[in-house]
């Protein structure tokens, strides 16, 4: 009998409690959900209690990482690179939720995860069209426009929104909040343009990927387009997704993108670049 997997999760919100309930309903064949961590241990232990299993609750996350092959990182942008760089350390592989907050030290992960025989996965997110832009980075890529649009409420929190002391909720018409390179967009939308970072990694980089940003009232989805210039044609994506029941500020897509992620890992076949 070929070994269970064993999987660790930080973070215990929305996306982190549903990547569990995937592994155990979905891939209790080949995977085992082993360990959870919060940095709010009530999170990590409300979660562990749904399973009937509050042993599996973390308090710190050393304990996490030492019981898991692959570390779930669905925290905050401001934790991501920790956690990345402490479970990449420890020779465990990492699935990256949240992308934008490695963009600055991408460069260092990825030599200390080829040091250490470490795995990073960064699943597409809540996108379309990752696969054609890392087939065309192989030839020459012009231009990567993102054009992301969402409702008001789903920039509360950000950094631009504070800084700008905008009323999100006196915002009745669609309206530009950012236009710029992604590096810019990813530090003052950094929970909302994890698909920027994305487009970054698999493209040209953040200072050349250029990223629009829309507050819509009338926005009922979390919309994304992108488009790509190559010298292997032009590609046009237009993903509108369905919001997360329990966060309005991720795509519900991007939780199966991880889950689609997890059985190319777990699988023999694998489909896509």
């Amino acid at each position: 009998m070929n070994k269970l997997l064993n999987i660790g999760i930080v973070g215990c919100g929305a996306i982190g409690s549903s990547l569990a309930k995937a592994i155990m309903s979905d891939f209790a064949q080949q995977a085992e959900l082993v360990s959870l961590y919060d940095s709010d241990i009530e999170k990590a232990y409300n979660l562990a209690n749904k399973f009937s299993n509050r042993k599996l609750a973390a308090l710190n996350l050393d304990e996490l990482i030492n019981k898991a092959d692959l570390v779930i990182e669905a925290t905050k942008a401001d934790s991501a690179f920790d956690i990345a760089k402490k479970a990449i350390s420890s020779s465990r592989d990492i699935l990256i939720m949240s992308v934008g907050g490695l963009i600055q030290h991408y460069g260092e992960l990825e030599s200390l995860a080829r040091e250490k025989k470490a795995g990073i996965y960064i699943p597409s997110g809540a996108v379309c069209g990752i696969d054609g832009l890392k087939a065309a980075s192989f030839g020459k890529i012009k231009k990567v426009t993102l054009t992301t649009k969402k409702p008001p409420r789903a920039f509360a929190g950000s950094a631009f929104a504070l800084k700008k002391k905008i009323r999100l909720d006196a915002i009745d018409k669609d309206t530009v909040l950012f236009e710029g390179n992604a590096l810019s967009a990813i530090r003052l939308f950094s929970q909302n343009v994890n698909v920027a970072a994305t487009l970054s990694i698999a493209g040209i980089g953040p200072e050349r990927t250029i990223v629009r940003i829309i507050a819509s009232p009338s926005a009922k989805r979390n919309t994304h387009e992108i488009e790509i210039e190559s010298d292997a044609g032009r590609i046009f994506t237009k993903t509108e997704n369905v919001i997360h029941p329990d966060n309005p500020k991720t795509s519900y897509l991007a939780v199966l993108s991880a889950i689609a992620t997890l059985k190319q890992i777990l699988e023999p076949v694998r489909i896509g670049t």
